[in-house]
């Protein structure tokens, strides 16, 4: 199995840890990777705001500027280059799936994706029944005032965030999209908080097993994401025992991705995805 963090961020990232991308490199290679993809966070849409019903610190620091994505595929251009005879690295986005944008995004990535190798896609903000955004990651106070209904009845919510995912997979968006699916179970992220349910019930199950239907068709990998773990209210990876599991009966690749936002982070986890896995294996036989 080759060794791969395929999910990190960089000095860039408004909401990270703003430590040097080239120290995350070299801890990278330090811990022996032999691929690492930076996926850093494409900007918001320009006119996203106007759906938008959070607070104005959630969009606004959720990915680059538009002005910065020269400055970010340089960075990572310039890092690629430098250290081509100790790890291959591979540069992408985080493309954020927000239904009603599909035409902006694929824009985008007809714009930069030539630069790419790898871009990634992630749902972090869901809709309500207005039209209206609200992120599910950002803060617990953000994700009850958009979805309080929901989390009396969780699997409401569980249904809402995996629809919004399935259509994220099955969205084209051009020759450059992204080819992996991102921290699916991310809607339980503040589960100890709320108290919400581990296991997802038949329904969800059902969407479970079309998005992963749907990853296979279109040669979609997914991200087996460790920074679950070290979350306050989640303690899980993402996506999830669950979602693995249907992942693997599809033939879905699993990838992991540490989700790295400091040098720290880097590579975070690794072990646990590689036992896991390991355990698997010997229960099938």
């Amino acid at each position: 199995m080759l060794k791969i963090d395929g999910h990190t961020h960089t000095e860039l990232c408004p909401h990270g840890g703003h430590e040097s991308t080239r120290a995350m490199v070299e801890r990278a290679i330090e811990l022996g990777f032999d691929e690492y993809w930076i996926t850093e966070h494409a900007p918001m849409p320009k006119d996203f705001v106007q759906r938008f019903a959070g607070p104005a610190d959630d969009w606004q620091t959720e990915g680059l500027s538009w002005e910065q994505v020269d400055d970010y595929l340089n960075l990572a251009e310039q890092l690629q280059s430098e250290y081509a005879d100790q790890i291959k690295i591979s540069i992408g986005f985080e493309i954020e799936y927000l239904a009603g944008f599909e035409e902006t995004t694929h824009a985008f990535l007809d714009q930069y994706g030539k630069k790419t190798q790898h871009n990634i896609l992630s749902v972090h903000y869901l809709q309500d029944d207005q039209g209206k955004f609200w992120g599910i990651d950002y803060s617990t106070d953000e994700l009850q005032a958009g979805f309080a209904d929901e989390l009396k009845p969780p699997q409401l919510l569980y249904q809402r965030y995996l629809k919004t995912v399935l259509a994220s997979a099955r969205c084209d968006l051009g020759g450059f999209g992204p080819d992996r699916l991102c921290h699916l179970s991310l809607i339980k992220k503040y589960q100890d908080y709320f108290g919400l349910p581990e296991a997802f019930d038949q329904s969800c199950q059902r969407l479970i097993d079309e998005i992963m239907a749907t990853a296979c068709k279109r040669q979609l990998s997914l991200d087996f994401n460790s920074a679950g773990f070290y979350k306050k209210y989640c303690n899980d990876f993402y996506p999830g025992s669950q979602i693995v599991l249907a992942a693997l009966k599809a033939g879905v690749p699993l990838i992991f991705g540490s989700d790295a936002h400091s040098v720290d982070e880097v590579g975070r986890g690794w072990h646990g995805m590689k036992n896991f896995l390991k355990v698997l294996d010997t229960l099938k036989r």
